[in-house]
């Protein structure tokens, strides 16, 4: 690419592909200084208890053993915000897997044996791990995830609800879902002295060196945390997990590298998960199809360690025009590992409630699907009463409507059928809230006539490095081939963590602010000197306070044509088609790779991912890719991602919005509800399964 102008919104390919397809690209267990040993961590086989003996002698027999860590003899930690962090502290067991052991040896494999000669006694207690919409435990929190209002309530619901000419009241439920990006999680750690160095696989290298430097006890500047290339993460990367903290207890122990790979089958007890939802939607309206009222309930479920909240019932709070309102958060704890965020938390399980409820009630009002949403546009955000930045919903449906051949449809279900397949459609829609956060990053012109962008921001797999060079390049008139990018580190520019479908936005503001003063400084200097010539900028509280008057909220439709085999129930989705409004799309090709991601993570999420926590032993059943079963290129045909022009100024420099997580939201909603076209059957709990469509 020659041409600056094109920089900013041109399909260029990701700047690390090359490396990652030759496998030169080096993620955190491709890292093995000289010296370097290995850790095997064991996890807890009661649910609730105490440890009240370790027999490690047949463990530490072995030659190559070097070190087993228990509470016994493991480093002491100081108290960290995040209580699942206190590893090895303490003989309490809060939760079956909570690991309560580490073997370190000369090699993987004597490591791993000798974790399963370890011989633990533990006295059990009774254990709670069942959800029930009756829990004596069930409570209201305060706060819900991402800082929002466990409970919002406008006008009189109950009032409205009592007098509506069309009223729906149903349950949904979703159960526990798990993260399992490509890469598990690992971790590599090298102590210098009283300097630690962990490569990392995580989603924000400056919050995990924050959290070392407290558990250890060390200023920051004495912390490295490296994780220029990272294999996914969903959430379950975005704060500090087990593998940096033990990797760094039996580094200090061994005065050796330690790597440490967490166990696929393991993932599920300690890197978080989306909790389970049950969700009650009571959907008020007209015969017109109008809303009048609107509640939303949500029961979710936390840990004994910690408290997090599923923020199900937020999205309610934006969609749709009702004068009555009333979405609420309920919570039980319990001993079961600790919930935490999940590609696009709070928006994905509660829009597939509120996008079925729609569907619902349009079919109670003889509406078509589309033309109710389009009769409940809100002018305002419903919960705020403030204006939204920008807001395109409807033409996101006019658009994918027109796209994917809508009309004329049949609204009837068990129209369409070609053999013994039932085929039909279903259309939801799709938000998530602009995230923004502070971030730092400096842009140098190098003698050579290039330049690098340095920030500590982390790509796990979006296109990142990408995009901030395209930004970067668009600012200073230059081809983008010019540009380097440094990422990955936390010795450069400290920047926020890849989550909420906040990054770009995040990073990509102080880059163009950096870029920009650079350029100025440019042209004041005429030509760059032989040291080069830098710029540093920052965004800060007062920059995000400038747009808090806005709601700002990406939007977009999903569409999904589905096939039924009414003799196996056998559910196949034929064709996805999304149509997106969010801002200003800064590289296509990597956008358009995250959207189509979120889709198929959607088809997912509606047809076969299932997690079961065991009553009886308290841990998730499905822990591995062959029994927690996500899509594969032979469930996926025909997925298509496409977005609106959309300008809105009161966001970013950059006028972007994420993209990451808007996949996900409303496509198993538009999937089940193209199920019950097809069939008739509505479904209401997760996943579609056969024997879910055949009644069994």
């Amino acid at each position: 690419m020659t041409d600056p102008k094109a920089a900013l919104g041109a399909p260029l390919a990701r700047l690390e592909g090359r490396d990652k397809v030759t496998g030169r690209a080096r993620y955190a267990n491709d890292h093995t200084p000289p010296g370097s040993v290995f850790a095997w961590p064991v996890p807890a086989t009661v649910a609730r208890g105490e440890i009240t003996a370790i027999d490690d002698r047949q463990a530490l027999a072995h030659p190559a053993v070097l070190a087993v860590l228990t509470h016994l003899n493991a480093p002491p930690l100081a108290e960290a915000e995040d209580p699942t962090l206190a590893l090895l502290q303490s003989p309490q067991v809060a939760y079956r897997g909570q690991y309560v052991a580490l073997v370190v040896a000369e090699t993987l494999e004597a490591a791993r044996t000798a974790a399963a000669e370890l011989r633990i006694s533990y006295r059990s207690e009774r254990h709670d791990v069942v959800l029930t919409d009756d829990h004596p435990g069930i409570y209201a929190p305060e706060l819900a995830n991402a800082g929002y209002p466990a409970d919002r309530e406008r006008g009189d619901f109950d009032t409205a609800f009592e007098s509506a000419e069309v009223r729906t009241d149903a349950v949904y439920r979703i159960g526990p879902l798990h993260n399992h990006p490509m890469e598990p999680h690992a971790a590599t750690a090298v102590w210098d002295g009283d300097r630690l160095t962990v490569y990392d696989s995580c989603q924000g290298g400056n919050s995990v060196q924050q959290t070392l430097a407290t558990l250890f006890a060390l200023p920051h500047s004495q912390i490295l945390v490296i994780s220029e290339h990272v294999g996914g993460g969903f959430g379950s990367k975005g704060t500090a997990r087990p593998q940096a903290v033990l990797a760094a207890m039996a580094a200090r122990t061994v005065r050796r590298p330690v790597k440490l790979a967490l166990p696929r089958a393991q993932l599920c007890a300690v890197v978080g998960h989306r909790a389970p939802t049950v969700q009650r939607v009571r959907l008020a309206a007209r015969s017109d199809g109008r809303l009048h009222g609107v509640a939303h309930e949500v029961l979710t479920r936390s840990s004994t360690l910690s408290e997090f909240v599923e923020q199900a019932a937020v999205p309610a709070r934006v969609m749709y025009a009702s004068p009555h309102s009333r979405t609420t958060h309920r919570v039980v704890r319990q001993d079961v590992p600790a919930p935490s965020w999940m590609r696009a938390p709070g928006e994905c399980p509660g829009m597939f409630a509120l996008e079925s409820a729609m569907d619902e009630l349009a079919q109670a009002c003889g509406l078509d699907p589309i033309e109710l949403r389009l009769r409940n546009e809100p002018e305002l955000e419903p919960d705020s009463g403030r204006p939204f930045s920008s807001r395109h919903l409807t033409d996101c449906l006019r658009e994918g409507a027109r796209r994917f051949g809508w009309y004329p449809r049949d609204p009837e279900p068990r129209r369409r059928s070609r053999g013994r397949l039932l085929i039909g459609s279903g259309v939801a829609a799709s938000t998530y809230p602009v995230y923004v956060a502070p971030s730092s990053a400096e842009v140098r012109a190098e003698a050579d006539g290039s330049f690098t962008v340095l920030i500590n921001a982390t790509d796990i797999g979006t296109g990142a490095r990408t995009v901030l060079a395209q930004i970067a390049a668009h600012v200073l008139g230059v081809a983008t081939d010019r540009v380097g990018v440094e990422i990955g580190r936390s010795d450069l520019p400290p920047a926020s963590l890849a989550g909420g479908s906040s990054g770009t936005a995040s990073w990509g503001w102080p880059v163009h602010r950096a870029a920009t003063a650079l350029r100025e400084d440019l042209a004041r200097h005429g030509e760059v000197p032989a040291g080069g010539l830098a710029a540093r900028a920052a965004t800060g509280a007062e920059d995000l306070a400038a747009s808090r008057s806005f709601a700002r909220h990406a939007f977009g439709a999903q569409f999904a044509e589905v096939q039924v085999d009414m003799d196996t129930g056998e559910t196949r989705v034929r064709r996805l088609l999304g149509v997106f409004a969010a801002g200003r799309i800064l590289n296509p090709r990597t956008a358009r790779a995250q959207l189509l991601g979120g889709m198929i993570m959607g088809q997912s999420m509606a047809l076969s991912e299932h997690s079961t926590l065991d009553p009886e032993f308290g841990d998730h059943a499905e822990r591995d890719l062959a029994s927690y079963q996500v899509a594969v290129h032979a469930d996926v045909t025909d997925v298509q991602a496409y977005w609106i022009e959309e300008e809105d100024p009161h966001l970013n420099p950059m006028g972007s919005k994420g993209i990451g997580e808007l996949g996900i939201v409303g496509t198993a909603a538009a999937i089940t509800n193209a199920v019950h076209h097809a069939t008739g059957i509505r479904v209401r709990d997760l996943p579609a399964t056969p024997d879910v469509l055949l009644g069994r």
